[in-house]
């Protein structure tokens, strides 16, 4: 029985909030992605909780929306932490790698590495059902920080012949091999725009989001700048585009070149 419970952190970088997981089978239950510190929500999962038996809190990566509550939960209902590494404000005693099986009741579930979104970021399938944390997330794109590893981790999520997909952000995807494919369809897209912007003219960061992330609100502005960023790094090792990433403290006047 999968249960999903949503952390009362709503923003435009999460969407309605973060996604908690319970997993259940046989009175064991598994708690998946408990999200960040705040009271409430943690009383909310030990109530769900209930009498059953809590067997582990696992996290999908150290992001603050997601792992900051596993170590003090886990402490609460004395019961382990588990995943890729150790993060800011988490802390794993026992650290998965790709492949590795966490089990409760007669289930289980098996870690998929997947980078790209973060170097430690987990998706677990569950049978047919993939709990995708930040790779994949209903109703939005994700921000990445390798765009070569995250393309090559979409390939391989599609390739597990998954039937559905619980995000760490929205609601559940039914249709897991389409989403998966709209995904990859829209990095490939995304390169071609950027490269095409490149020889169209564009001649720095700032000038490529002015083109592909026409519109973009300006609270995300810094994010599509990040983005562009990543892309371009792929795209230069590629030989698509020559970039130079210009000062640090000035991202949106690095300067690109067509390949």
């Amino acid at each position: 029985m999968i249960e999903r419970i949503l952390a009362p952190n709503p923003s435009l970088y999460t969407g309605p909030g973060t996604n908690t997981y319970l997993l259940a089978d046989g009175g064991d239950v598994l708690i998946l992605d408990p999200g960040p510190i705040i009271d409430v929500h943690a009383a909310e999962i030990v109530a769900a909780v209930g009498d059953r038996t809590p067997v582990g809190v696992v996290v999908t990566h150290t992001h603050p929306d997601h792992a900051p509550m596993a170590n003090p939960l886990a402490s609460a209902l004395g019961v382990p932490v588990l995943g890729f590494g150790p993060g800011p404000e988490f802390v794993p005693d026992v650290e998965l790698r790709d492949g590795s099986s966490v089990h409760f009741g007669s289930r289980e579930i098996v870690a998929v590495h997947t980078p790209g979104h973060t170097a430690d970021h987990l998706c677990f399938r569950l049978g047919e059902t993939l709990f995708t944390g930040d790779h994949i997330m209903e109703g939005s794109t994700v921000i990445i920080e390798d765009a070569t590893a995250y393309l090559e981790s979409l390939y391989l999520v599609a390739d597990l012949g998954v039937g559905r997909i619980e995000p760490g952000h929205g609601d559940a995807i039914d249709d897991a091999g389409a989403a998966i494919t709209g995904y990859i369809d829209h990095r490939l897209e995304r390169e071609a725009q950027i490269v095409k912007t490149i020889e169209d003219g564009a001649g720095t960061v700032g000038e490529v989001v002015d083109v592909v992330y026409a519109g973009v609100p300006s609270g995300l502005r810094s994010a599509a700048v990040h983005q562009v960023g990543v892309q371009l790094v792929k795209l230069s090792r590629d030989g698509a585009v020559s970039f130079s990433r210009g000062k640090a403290e000035e991202p949106e006047e690095a300067e690109v070149h067509p390949g």
